[in-house]
């Protein structure tokens, strides 16, 4: 078992030259191309792994920008509204003013007609009351018309307070 046979060293040679020949031939080259393309295939995906990284954080960055623009949009369209909201405020309480004092000075000027039309009346029934006691105090009857003519031009001269 240990002895050195020179014609088995020689073989084994041979077969193992042959052999390697053989793999070199058929099984080198084509397991070399699978792992070469295995390589660029690797090496492609992390370029593409780059890439979309590259792109992710771009897309990051600028939906960060839309976000900021839009939350600034948001912010300003709040502002107009609110002072919008003021001025509709201020006008509504302005017109609300304006209402109130025109109902105001209507009804000062219907108390200030109904107040000379009481006038009036009181006037008209003082004449007459008048009338009725002079005629009373004469004992006489005269003529009511110009009873009445007397009294309201002596009423008329009274001041008008």
């Amino acid at each position: 078992m240990f002895e050195i046979n020179p014609g088995l060293i020689i073989w084994t040679m041979i077969t193992f030259g042959v052999l390697v020949l053989v793999l070199g031939r058929f099984a080198w080259k084509p397991i070399l191309k699978a792992l070469n393309e295995r390589e660029e295939k690797i090496r492609s995906a992390i370029e593409q792994a780059d890439k979309a990284r590259a792109e992710a954080a771009h897309l990051l960055k600028q939906n960060e920008k839309n976000m900021a623009r839009a939350e600034a949009e948001y912010q300003k369209m709040m502002r107009e509204a609110r002072a919008m909201a003021e001025k509709m405020r201020e006008d509504i309480v302005t017109k609300a003013r304006l209402q109130a004092e025109q109902e105001l000075k209507r009804a000062n000027e219907e108390i200030q007609r109904n107040l000379e039309a009481a006038k009036q009346q009181l006037r008209s029934e003082v004449a007459d009351l008048a009338v009725k006691a002079a005629e009373k105090i004469l004992d006489e009857t005269l003529d009511a018309q110009k009873h009445k003519k007397i009294v309201d031009g002596f009423l008329n001269q009274l001041p008008k307070n």
